[in-house]
């Protein structure tokens, strides 16, 4: 059965793509975005459009004219290394934007939310992969306010005072890439970034030495565990990891991404700079839990996915 669903941050990389899967789905797809760091033509002209910011109630209240089925909170400043030059902005946005969210859907009796938290929750874990409930000691501000936000949301949904039973879920995000990710963000995908630095013959920096290893997790597969858990009463109350499951160095992603352009890594300008505060030595998903409770699983090899969004940079680059 269709539904009204929200979207915050629905001009961004992620949440575009996920609100183009819930449309696909045959939903009505509300978006509001400040268009900061997204873009209009992100927004799929099937949704309706709110040029507002999550930090203004007024402007979220924009959003429900008629009655809403779910909210997906997607919209936050989205940078470790940024969330330590302005700590109260990340605060501000990742926090007190989540908790405006939540004000909005206590009122307008929202009974759905699904919330972008982050592994940056994490911080360093003991072992790897990690699982949703290894300790959450986050070193990054960033991963902070997205744990914050996380708790928030979660809490709502155990409240008994509301008058009416509010699912929720929140998604611990790994390293995800795609399509539509900034290529020219130096604070924003380690993957765009040097496909970004590649297609401008621009030299590559590494910070750390490059032995430092992520989960990458294709936006295809994202969008599609969103998706599929708004109706599905095993994800209420619940918190999953999304990743793929598999660990790749810098190194490696240096590498692969430089032979995809035809370029040899022997030759290239690659530079090693220190690593820089908050990041994480080794990230992997366990996504048992996924698997099991949503009947989840990451479909796109990682090569695959790499290279379509090399074929997309290229042709955005063609003829420059």
């Amino acid at each position: 059965m269709a539904k009204r669903i929200i979207v915050t941050g629905g001009a961004g990389f992620i949440g575009s793509n996920i609100a183009d899967e819930l449309i696909r789905r045959g939903n009505e797809v509300v978006i509001i975005d400040s268009l900061v760091t997204g873009e209009k033509k992100n927004i799929n002209p099937a949704a309706k459009f709110i040029k507002g910011d999550v930090r203004k109630p007024g402007d979220i209240g924009k959003c429900f004219g008629k009655k809403v089925d779910a909210i997906l909170h997607i919209a936050g400043c989205a940078s470790t290394i940024k969330s330590f030059d302005d700590p109260a902005a990340d605060l501000n946005t990742n926090v007190l934007g989540t908790i405006n969210i939540i004000n909005a859907a206590v009122k307008h009796k929202v009974g759905r939310i699904l919330y972008a938290s982050s592994m940056t929750a994490y911080g360093v874990p003991e072992k790897i992969p990690v699982k949703e409930d290894f300790p959450t000691r986050p070193i990054a501000y960033y991963g902070i306010t997205k744990y914050a936000g996380e708790r928030y949301i979660m809490a709502t949904g155990l409240r008994e005072d509301l008058g009416f039973k509010m699912n929720t879920t929140a998604f611990r995000m790994f390293n995800v890439y795609g399509r539509r990710q900034s290529l020219t963000n130096p604070y924003q995908g380690v993957v765009s970034i040097f496909i970004g630095n590649a297609a401008r013959g621009e030299g590559i920096k590494i910070f750390g030495d490059g032995e430092q290893s992520r989960d990458y997790v294709h936006i295809s597969d994202v969008a599609d565990a969103w998706a599929g858990a708004i109706d599905n009463p095993g994800s209420f109350g619940e918190v999953f990891n999304l990743g793929s499951g598999i660990r790749v160095s810098v190194n490696g992603l240096v590498a692969i991404t430089l032979r995809s352009f035809g370029k040899d890594i022997k030759k290239y300008d690659v530079k090693y700079f220190p690593a820089r505060p908050g990041d994480q030595r080794h990230m992997q998903a366990d996504i048992s839990k996924a698997k099991k409770m949503l009947k989840w699983a990451p479909k796109m090899k990682f090569e695959k996915g790499l290279q379509d969004v090399i074929d997309w940079a290229k042709e955005l680059y063609k003829g420059e």
